[in-house]
């Protein structure tokens, strides 16, 4: 399972440059339960939340692409509730399906999946782990049941097949071929 890290910041704090304008310490989201866990994690590392440190903002970020939303600007209690609805904590699959999809696409259209659909924002996305156009464009070929016979396969560019079908709804990630119907 991808393990989500934070290091959450108060503005406050940050502002006033006093001893918490650091941050709190790493906090692995996945061992809180709810927000109120979190919130009294904090409490215990010295946070105002009712004083000073009321606006938070997530400091620092392991586990989710860098690239995919502008971290320092979004509320650490919305991007911990969105994970655990999405249910990214409880599932591996779920976890691997959010990392692949946020290496092509951002955090907030993941955000809107999650708030149209739940726990089922992943529905119509499927990904091929360890896979290439080639191996993308087979398994299309063979799902659709063509029927070829077995000594012209050679001579058909399962590549390029994979990169034609997959052009509407599929895209390469660092870990294969990621596809999401629209």
């Amino acid at each position: 399972m991808n393990e989500i890290s934070v290091v959450i910041g108060s503005w406050g704090s940050y502002n006033a440059c006093n001893e918490r304008a650091l941050g709190s310490e790493w906090l692995n989201l996945s061992d809180f339960s709810d927000w109120d866990d979190i919130a009294e994690e904090l409490k215990k590392q010295g946070f105002e939340l009712d004083g000073i440190d009321e606006e938070l903002f997530i400091q620092d970020i392991e586990g989710l692409p860098s690239n995919c939303a502008s971290w320092d600007y979004m509320n650490p209690q919305t991007l911990f509730e969105t994970l655990q609805e999405s249910g990214v904590f409880d599932k591996s699959y779920k976890s691997d399906t959010m990392a692949a999809f946020l290496e092509v696409r951002s955090f907030s259209d993941f955000t809107e999946l999650v708030k149209a659909k739940g726990s089922r924002w992943d529905d119509d996305i499927r990904i091929y782990p360890n896979s290439d156009w080639a191996d993308y464009g087979r398994e299309m070929f063979d799902c659709c049941g063509y029927q070829i016979d077995e000594r012209l396969l050679d001579f058909f560019d399962f590549e390029a097949y994979g990169q034609y079908i997959g052009s509407c709804d599929a895209e390469e990630y660092s870990g294969g071929i990621i596809e999401i119907m629209n």
